[in-house]
């Protein structure tokens, strides 16, 4: 994994201990002694949002196993829906799709021009902050040498929404995804593996 990608998980890791310890602060209602109750959230519904992060990808020759590194931001946009199936468990799909100039920083001819993903969640109802898991579909728009292709594979990971009003809410998500290999058209494949730190805030419907 890349240094900045790491350097950003740091940062997500200590943003979200602080929004933490904030959120447990919204849901504890002057508990009896000795109890602590947390009220559900509501989650349920539509909602759009927009991130921004940093991405760090490998590009790999299939026949030599060569790697070359790649690094930026990117900044999308998304749509999913929240549904609680059980006391405590959120059920959702979303989608989005991002713009990166995820580029190799050595001057080598390769570079992430856009991803894109449909995923599930599976969250946990802590009132105002929902902790889940997340895995699907990935795409993305990949480089090499001016041949331009896209890649399609999966993606996992985990992030946590904090409710900052009635309708909006600071999403933190790390992402591991593996594009797959495609044929650029030079005698070899490439696979892309890529990380992805990003802040987002969501508006639900």
């Amino acid at each position: 994994m890349n240094r900045f990608v790491i350097a950003l998980l740091s940062g997500v890791a200590g943003l979200a201990l602080v929004s933490g310890a904030q959120a447990a602060d919204l849901i504890i209602d002057e508990p009896a002694a000795g109890v602590v109750e947390v009220a559900g959230g509501n989650w349920d519904g539509l909602y759009v949002g927009a991130f921004v992060g940093g991405l760090g990808g490998t590009f790999t020759d299939d026949s030599t196993s060569a790697e070359w590194d790649v690094s930026g931001w990117l900044a999308g946009v998304n749509l999913g829906a929240n549904f609680t199936v059980a006391d405590g468990i959120v059920l959702g799909v979303v989608g989005d799709v991002a713009w990166s100039n995820a580029e190799n920083q050595d001057g080598a001819p390769l570079s992430i021009d856009w991803t894109g993903s449909l995923r599930g969640r599976l969250g946990f109802d802590g009132g105002s902050f929902l902790p889940y898991l997340t895995a699907g579909l990935a795409v993305a728009g990949a480089e090499i040498d001016g041949v331009n292709e896209t890649h399609v594979g999966w993606t996992v990971g985990a992030g946590v929404e904090f409710a900052v009003a009635e309708n909006i809410s600071v999403d933190l998500l790390y992402r591991y995804s593996d594009y797959g290999s495609v044929d650029y058209g030079v005698d070899d494949d490439f696979s892309l593996t890529a990380h992805a730190v990003t802040v987002g805030l969501n508006f639900k419907f």
